[in-house]
């Protein structure tokens, strides 16, 4: 059982302190995600949705358990599954890098499958729901920064 990646970017307008602030704010993913719901289970020791913190992701019947495990202001956000897929060590890490014409977001995970011969079939399943996250996450931060945008 290989260990499977994950790599997938998006650029957005909005400067990097504006997508880490969506990253930061679990209740904010249902809204530029494929994400049905959030719930922080519990706060981090700094408080809120700091390293730490569990917080809850619901789609459908599946529900994901997720601990923040690095933050890094405007530059990082990495969080880790506890509970939810047939997965283990699933670790992602959202970098974000701001240039001249915006800020590129990578979304890079890794994980194992808990059934052997299962990898490669959760790569491309997360690879494309991740995708959808990228792109919702660079939309709706492209869009918070425009004068009348939606939030």
């Amino acid at each position: 059982m290989g260990v499977q990646h994950i790599d997938v970017s998006a650029t957005t307008t909005a400067p990097a302190a504006t997508v880490h602030a969506l990253l930061r704010d679990g209740a904010s993913w249902p809204t530029w995600s494929p994400l049905g719901s959030f719930e922080l289970e519990s706060p981090g020791p700094d408080g809120g949705e700091s390293v730490g913190a569990v917080r809850i992701f619901r789609t459908g019947r599946v529900t994901n358990r997720e601990r923040i495990v690095e933050v890094v202001p405007d530059r990082r956000f990495s969080y880790a599954l506890l509970s939810g897929l047939a997965i283990k060590g699933y670790r992602a890490d959202i970098d974000l890098t701001e240039g001249p014409g915006g800020t590129t977001i990578r979304w890079h995970s890794s994980f194992r499958a808990k059934v052997p011969g299962f990898g490669g079939l959760y790569r491309r399943s997360l690879t494309s729901f991740i995708q959808r996250c990228v792109d919702g996450l660079a939309e709706h931060a492209t869009a918070r920064t425009q004068p009348h945008g939606r939030s």
